[in-house]
């Protein structure tokens, strides 16, 4: 049915503890930095209506919770890089080190440890970030090719089932840039840029097992996902509630912002850690297709740049990527 073990996924959760706790304070963190931003400008905006009437004071509390969302989403997009290099790169290297049967140090030896196998094969954050974000470009390429193989198939309503399957798509390829990111911590490459288009063929030509792997942990994350968002609708119709002035939608933006922390703390983790066994099961013992290397060099200008950057590499991060 599927090419994981539940049992070893929830294995690397418990032997990665000590990181799994450092991804709940970061991302509950975030969470709450959201709340309190949102609600001290909410407020602020309510002291100022307060020199006008009611629906101007009404106006002016929303206006101010916005700006104070706003200015938390404007300093997490600014943190984005350092996210994805120490928090989900840091992680997912402690769990192929894991699955490979190594040993790790315990507490907060284990977030160093992480971080300093990260520094070795990618160097600079900026270098790790630009690789991420030609990966998920060239990603999209495959699925558009997986999706151009399905529309030629002469079948009666068609179209609808592809607005269905390229909506399950989006979701289902939505962390396996962390996975084409592990194969080069596991084959310890010194050109990050090479490894990630190695690891990028590899997947395009097992598209079919990942995408069905994928299918099953897409259920499971986006089903238990909205189980913890229907829970945190009460605790945050309660923050509202405290909150001054009337804001009817603030019950639902927090709930799902508790939701989004529970997910990308806890519950991708897990996905990435079934998903990581897949992706090495699956592409074990191949090497990459020169057929699929040339369908992709022509599908994705990303792939054929990852492919120029990785000719360039000096490596040590000093050869920052321009996406």
């Amino acid at each position: 049915m599927w090419d994981f073990s539940m049992g070893t996924a929830f294995g690397v959760m418990r032997k990665t503890a000590p990181f799994l706790l450092f991804r709940i304070v970061v991302y509950f963190g975030i969470a709450v930095a959201y709340v309190l931003v949102t609600g001290t400008g909410a407020g602020i905006g309510y002291g100022v209506g307060g020199f006008g009437d009611d629906d101007f004071q009404a106006s002016t509390t929303v206006w101010g919770g916005l700006i104070g969302f706003g200015a938390t989403a404007g300093v997490l997009y600014l943190m984005r890089e350092y996210l994805l290099y120490v928090v989900k790169a840091g992680h997912i290297a402690v769990m192929v080190e894991i699955l490979d049967g190594r040993e790790l140090p315990d507490g907060q030896g284990q977030i160093a440890y992480a971080r300093n196998i990260v520094t070795e094969r990618f160097g600079e954050a900026s270098v790790l970030f630009g690789i991420d974000q030609l990966i998920k470009g060239v990603v999209r390429a495959i699925t558009g090719l997986i999706q151009g193989l399905l529309s030629i198939i002469p079948i009666p309503g068609l179209n609808k089932i592809m607005s269905l399957v390229r909506a399950y798509l989006k979701l289902a390829v939505g962390l396996v840039d962390e996975v084409i990111l592990a194969h080069g911590l596991r084959t310890k490459s010194e050109n990050p840029y090479a490894s990630a288009k190695e690891a990028l063929v590899l997947y395009g030509q097992n598209a079919k097992p990942m995408l069905k792997n994928a299918a099953w942990l897409t259920l499971f994350t986006w089903g238990l996902s909205i189980v913890v968002f229907l829970f945190m609708l009460a605790p945050a119709a309660a923050v509202v509630y405290i909150m001054p002035g009337t804001w009817s939608a603030g019950g639902m933006v927090f709930a799902l912002l508790f939701a989004w922390a529970v997910k990308v703390a806890v519950i991708e983790p897990f996905a990435i850690a079934c998903l990581l066994q897949a992706f090495f099961q699956v592409t074990a013992g191949q090497e990459p297709n020169p057929e699929w290397e040339a369908k992709l060099e022509t599908a994705s200008a990303k792939f054929k740049f990852l492919g120029e950057k990785a000719v360039t590499w000096a490596g040590g991060g000093r050869d920052s990527p321009t996406t």
